[in-house]
């Protein structure tokens, strides 16, 4: 079977969507699920705790590169405790490479900030399906440079973690 993950708009009542003004980089990946009681971070849990090896490679080498010109070593997506349920998590707190910034049942806002960026990423659960947005906003042409270089990546990234909520 297919898995059927498509680029779509940010969708328009979701959190997210109000930090999109000004944004340097934008977008968002859909893709249908089943019926789930699991919270949008336990979702996000679930596809962080499987990423492709190909995508913690590449993050192992962003983190040696990025250490050239002074910016941190983010680690992988998912470099936190998979034992520790979702509810115990509050805004604030570290979940791999991200902090959550925003926390609700159907949404969650994660985040990082640096001299060079700002970038936020949103797990919202909409009827039927899950939409994964992803907000940068760059603070300098650094930040600029190094968006040439992740954008492409990130949107392969973001529809190959999607699939493995899928496969699950």
């Amino acid at each position: 079977m297919a898995t059927s993950i498509s680029a779509i708009a940010i969708p328009p009542q979701s959190e997210i969507a109000k930090r999109l003004p000004g944004a340097d980089f934008h977008d968002c990946y859909q893709t249908a699920i089943a019926p789930t009681d699991k919270s949008a971070l336990s979702l996000y849990l679930q596809v962080a705790a499987t990423t492709p090896a190909w995508v913690n490679t590449l993050m192992a080498l962003r983190n040696r590169i990025v250490s050239l010109v002074g910016l941190k070593n983010l680690g992988h997506l998912g470099d936190f405790t998979t034992s520790k349920p979702a509810d115990a998590y509050r805004i604030g707190d570290r979940v791999g490479i991200f902090s959550i910034r925003y926390l609700s049942d159907e949404e969650v806002i994660l985040g990082d900030s640096d001299k060079h960026l700002n970038v936020e990423v949103s797990v919202c659960k909409l009827n039927g399906r899950v939409a994964v947005s992803t907000i940068v906003h760059t603070h300098n042409m650094l930040g600029r440079f190094y968006m040439l270089f992740v954008a492409p990546l990130h949107r392969r990234i973001v529809p190959a973690t999607l699939r493995q909520l899928k496969s699950q």
